[in-house]
Formats: C-alpha cells, sequence, structure tokens
C-alpha cells in the first residue's frame, strides 16, 4: 500500500511538473518584429552581441546586446558619423538614401571587439574596434575598394581575411594592422555559390564565415528563379577551399545570417525576413549537426516556437518613449534614435528649452525627403503606435513641422504655417508625388499628432491623427498604405521633423514622443 502511495505521488508529481513545463511561456518567431537585417552576432562568456544595417542613418552599425538570444537592447553603435560628404549630409541636392553602410560582420579577437562593413556611398571598406563595446572608444580604419558583404575571420595561425561577393566567393587576407589588404592574396574560393539551389535570380551573397572545430563553415543568401529567398551553406577543411555546398534552408524566405552557440552547447542560425512595411524582421532556428554540417530548423521548417527565454517586448530595448528631460551627464539622445543622414547639429537642442525637443530651421527646403534634422526611430509589428505633442508657436511662414512615418512613400502629420496662418496637414507620398489629402485652420500653439501602424498579416496600413486636448482624436487625411521600397532599403520609421520652405530662423518645440504596442483602431 506504501509503495503504491508513493509511486502515485511521484507520478502525480511527473505530470504537475511537465505541465508546469508546457505553461512556461517560450520565445516566438520573428525574434524581433522590427527592422534589424543583416544581423551579425557573436558570444563572448555568455553574453552575445548582435550588429546590424541602419544605411543611411547617422549614427550607424548599432550594437546590441543579449544574455538569452532574445531580449536584445542596444548599447553602442560602431560610428557616429560614415563620412562628412554631401550625400551623406543631405547637402547640395545629395542624398545616399538605401546605401550608407551595409552588413557587417562582428567578431571578438584576443580581448577586443571587431565590426567591419563597407559602403557604396563612398567606395570604402571600414573596421572598427574597441576594447568596451558597449562605451567604446571605437577605433576607425578604412580602405578601398568596397567589399561586397564582407565577413571577418581572425584565423588561429594569426592570419586575418575578410570573404565577399555576389555569385563568385572571394578571400583577401589582411594586413596585421588591418589598414588595408595583402597584395597578390585576392583569390576566387567558390565560382558559383548559388549552384546547390538551382537556377537563381539573385546571385549567392551575404557571406559569414566561421571556424568550427577546424573546418570553415560559409553562410549565404540566394533567391532561385520562381522561388524563395534561401539559405546556401558551404564547408572546407582549408580556407581557401576546395569548399563543397549544400542547401541549408528553404522556408517562409527566412534567409541571411550565421551560427551562433550557447554556453550549454545548443546551436541557433540567426537569419531575417522581409516582411513588407515593417521591414526585414530576424528569426532564429535551432541547428542539429549531422555528418559535419549544420542541419538548419525542425524537419526542415523555420518553428514558431523556440526553447528559449519569452520576449519581454522591444520597449525599451529596441525602440522606447523620451519625454526630452535629461539628467545632468545623461546623453542627449538615447541610442533609440537615429538622424536621416547626418545632422546639422547646431540646429537641434535639448538643452535651450529643458524639457523639450527644438529642432530649427537654417535653411531652404522644397521638399521633405532632402531637409535635415528629421529624428526617427523604428517602428514595431504587429501594431503600434507614436505620439508627439508640438509647441508650433516659433513656426515662421513656410514651415511644416510634426510626425512623419517614413520612407519613401511616407506620410505625415503636423502643422504649417502659410500667410501667417497656421494649418494642421496630411501629406501622403503613396504615389510617389507627395500629395496633401487634409488641410484644418490650426488656432492654438500646441497640438497632438499620433501614427498608428499596422503590420498584421502584411496589411501595412497607417493612419494618422491629431488631438487638440490629448483625449480626444480625429482622423485627419486617408490610410498610407505603407510600402517597402528599395529607394529607401528600410522599413517604416517614425520620424520628428521640421523644415523650412520660405524663411530660416523659425523652430518647433517637442514635449515627448511615445511609442506603443498598441493601436485604438482596428
Amino acid at each position: 500500500m506504501r509503495k503504491t502511495i508513493v509511486l502515485g505521488i511521484s507520478v502525480l508529481l511527473l505530470c504537475l511538473s511537465g505541465h508546469l513545463q508546457a505553461q512556461t511561456p517560450k520565445a516566438q518567431n520573428p525574434l524581433i518584429y522590427s527592422d534589424v537585417p543583416d544581423m551579425s552576432m557573436v558570444r563572448v562568456g555568455d553574453t552575445y552581441y548582435m550588429s546590424s544595417t541602419t544605411m543611411h542613418m547617422s549614427p550607424g552599425v548599432p550594437i546590441m546586446k543579449s544574455k538569452d538570444l532574445v531580449n536584445w537592447r542596444l548599447v553602442n553603435y560602431a560610428y557616429d558619423t560614415l563620412a562628412d560628404v554631401d550625400a551623406m549630409n543631405l547637402v547640395n541636392g545629395k542624398s545616399t538614401y538605401g546605401r550608407g553602410s551595409w552588413a557587417s560582420s562582428i567578431r571578438y579577437h584576443k580581448g577586443r571587439y571587431y565590426v567591419s562593413t563597407f559602403a557604396q556611398t563612398t567606395g570604402k571598406t571600414y573596421i572598427y574596434s574597441t576594447k568596451d563595446i558597449e562605451k567604446g572608444p571605437w577605433k576607425a580604419i578604412s580602405f578601398g575598394p568596397s567589399y561586397h558583404d564582407n565577413s571577418l575571420l581572425f584565423d588561429e595561425d594569426g592570419r586575418i581575411y575578410l570573404v565577399f561577393g555576389s555569385g563568385k566567393i572571394n578571400l583577401v587576407e589582411l594586413k596585421e594592422d588591418l589598414s588595408g589588404i595583402k597584395p597578390g592574396t585576392e583569390q576566387v574560393i567558390i565560382d558559383n555559390a548559388s549552384a546547390p539551389a538551382g537556377p537563381i535570380g539573385l546571385p549567392a551573397e551575404g557571406s559569414q564565415l566561421f571556424k568550427i572545430k577546424g573546418k570553415y563553415y560559409l553562410f549565404n543568401i540566394t533567391w532561385p528563379r520562381n522561388g524563395m529567398r534561401s539559405v546556401v551553406i558551404h564547408r572546407a577543411d582549408k580556407i581557401t577551399g576546395p569548399y563543397e555546398g549544400r542547401l541549408g534552408l528553404k522556408d517562409l524566405g527566412v534567409a541571411q545570417g550565421g551560427l551562433i552557440d550557447t554556453p550549454d552547447g545548443r546551436w541557433f542560425s540567426y537569419l531575417f525576413r522581409d516582411y513588407g512595411a515593417v521591414g526585414r524582421i530576424p528569426y532564429l532556428v535551432p541547428v542539429k549537426w549531422e555528418d559535419g554540417w549544420p542541419v538548419l530548423g525542425v524537419n526542415g521548417k523555420v518553428p514558431e516556437t523556440l526553447d528559449l527565454p519569452a520576449s519581454k517586448g522591444l520597449i525599451p530595448g529596441i525602440v522606447n518613449s523620451d519625454e526630452f528631460t535629461r539628467k545632468k551627464g545623461e546623453p542627449a539622445l538615447p541610442l533609440v534614435w537615429q538622424w536621416n543622414h547626418n545632422p546639422d547639429n547646431r540646429l537641434w537642442s535639448v538643452t535651450e528649452r529643458p524639457g523639450y525637443l527644438r529642432l530649427k530651421t537654417g535653411r531652404l527646403d522644397s521638399l521633405f525627403l532632402k531637409s535635415r534634422n528629421t529624428l526617427t526611430q523604428r517602428t514595431i509589428g504587429p501594431v503600434c503606435s507614436g505620439t508627439t505633442l508640438v509647441d508650433v508657436s516659433k513656426m515662421k511662414n513656410g514651415d511644416y513641422a510634426g510626425l512623419c512615418a517614413l520612407q519613401w512613400k511616407f506620410g505625415q502629420v503636423g502643422v504649417k504655417v502659410k500667410d501667417g496662418a497656421r494649418y494642421l496637414f496630411m501629406v501622403s507620398g503613396e504615389s510617389n508625388k507627395p500629395t496633401e489629402l487634409q488641410s484644418i485652420p490650426l488656432s492654438q500653439n500646441k497640438v497632438y499628432l499620433k501614427i498608428e501602424c499596422d503590420f498584421r498579416n502584411r496589411v501595412d496600413i497607417a493612419k494618422f491623427f491629431y488631438s487638440l486636448d490629448g483625449k480626444s482624436w480625429n482622423v485627419i487625411g486617408g490610410p498610407l498604405h505603407m510600402q517597402y521600397s528599395l529607394e529607401h532599403f528600410m522599413g517604416y520609421r517614425f520620424g520628428l521633423f521640421n523644415y523650412a520652405t520660405q524663411n530660416v530662423g523659425g523652430y518647433a518645440d517637442f514635449d515627448y514622443f511615445r511609442i506603443s504596442d498598441k493601436i485604438s483602431s482596428k
């Protein structure tokens, strides 16, 4: 009888334990429902660091940190300014939308962190390094040419390599001080990296190279004709080859990335997916090793859930609200913010009127996308809203200020001054020609503005609102059918803007920016 009772209790406890495990929230794909493309990851001890692409934004090459591969927060950028050139500065009619710096490679070697990237804008390859990845300072080295989608590898024999290319994959050896390539070292190591995926529309690119247990593993993305974005993996015993390749993953278009392991010996592949207007969003897939090959996914599929801790949300780690109040010693802008191109630092302030972001005009612009000092941060999915309160009392004739959904086909809600009178307005860039859909007289100095974004099932709709009291909201203009465009090559962003078309010297004061992962409209 006693044995029966003990056995019954054991079974009960086992069932209860299984039930509790089943109830424990798990991580879900997508890992980050926001525009964080071209990820590269490294683990140092029990801490993960990730770099990504933000192209024409400044500062650039964001660095994110995680303890569990799921919950990430911005901790730094590799550079404040990529280059002081007209295209990055949005001057003399030039811009670098969709260019700037592209896919980066993050590495850790002998107590130092390295991030390599490249830029079509300047025609150069860049390598940034630091001992303290979260605080800096960074040492910057640049040299020509611009090596496309390069991957940095420090080999065990002390030699340093870059792998790069599109279709044909090339290898160069770097000088010991990383100041350039060793002459005569460039060679083709894979003549057609796309071959394992079949007939190709987009040649293999996005190289990420790893050395694991003495073997070299190269990850690439390719896009088979009439197919979907796919992962191709090559391996070799020597870095120069010969390489053998196979199709690594073909599911949902989840592709481009590499490998990361956990302290307890598990492996994952970090990849991303093109997902409409919100941008290119990260996924994780589990990896098993079979016969010396990394096998991605669960039965070749991207799982919806992962055996990792659940996400706590993207606020405040990836995006965040800002009241624009600053304590002594705090940075002027938190890391969630990036400027559209290089800012003119003379024309913005968070100290001239404490508790406000002041955007001042200093030149005349006829086009919003060519105006400077638009302050941005990512939108997030599946839904989100951005809200601000702006004081427009010091705007001048011809000034435009407010809140935008920034991409090539942008949308704006804000205040304009025309013939000495203020008007609320909504502009849609959906047709590639900015069109004012509504204009309403405004008789007060402050107004509340809001944009709601719905990315569920790629519906990709933004709606625009204003309020005179912060309580009752009114729709203005019409919905914007958001579209991911290669002209900007970036997911939609919220932006605060102020620019002049007739007179300089006016300014707009933004009281706060608040982001939420909820919307009121259905």
